[in-house]
């Protein structure tokens, strides 16, 4: 048999490698918590492909790319540092400045992209949920859980910002409320 690249078969037994070395159970919180992460990367990634606006689309990608990093981090691999919460909140502020602050519930559906940039946001508090588990035992440092506790927020910021523009676009002052 030629030398498989995709099935290794080591985790038929269910358990896996994290970036350590290390085998642990595949429903193990720590491989929750990055696989969720995972899953919310591929949200936004969906979102970023149907997104129309340029800033919108490039800070889509910055979170794709800072979730890489936390994904291998939060898995243990060596040499890699959590991603800087300071720039998910500078793109909050970004977008408070753009929409205004004031604070309502919304109903997702205003735009595909926005709705994608939803089922994101609900991943992200997924994995925010499973990611707390690590964090009180002492598995998982401050800094990646902060990341995690704001990713939410910050993706729940793009959709207000993309469903934004395209009710300027079309000339239409409220969404579904």
């Amino acid at each position: 048999m030629s030398d498989v690249w995709i099935t290794t078969k080591g985790g038929d037994k269910g358990e896996t490698s994290i970036g350590n070395g290390e085998r642990v159970p595949k429903d193990h919180a720590r491989v929750e918590t990055y696989g969720t992460l995972d899953e919310c990367q591929a949200h936004i990634g969906m979102a970023r492909s149907l997104c129309e606006y340029p800033e919108i689309r490039d800070y889509l990608c910055l979170l794709e790319k800072e979730m890489s990093v936390l994904m291998g981090y939060i898995a243990l691999y060596p040499g890699l540092i959590c991603p800087d919460i300071a720039k998910l909140e500078e793109i909050t502020r970004v977008v408070g400045k753009v929409t205004g602050k004031t604070f309502r519930f919304v109903r997702p559906g205003d735009s595909t992209p926005g709705a994608a940039l939803h089922v994101a946001r609900t991943v992200a508090r997924r994995a925010e949920r499973i990611a707390v588990k690590l964090f009180r035992s002492g598995e998982l440092a401050v800094d990646a859980y902060q990341y995690v506790n704001r990713l939410s927020d910050v993706i729940y910021a793009l959709s207000l910002w993309y469903d934004h523009l395209e009710r300027e676009r079309r000339g239409e002052n409220i969404s579904c409320v």
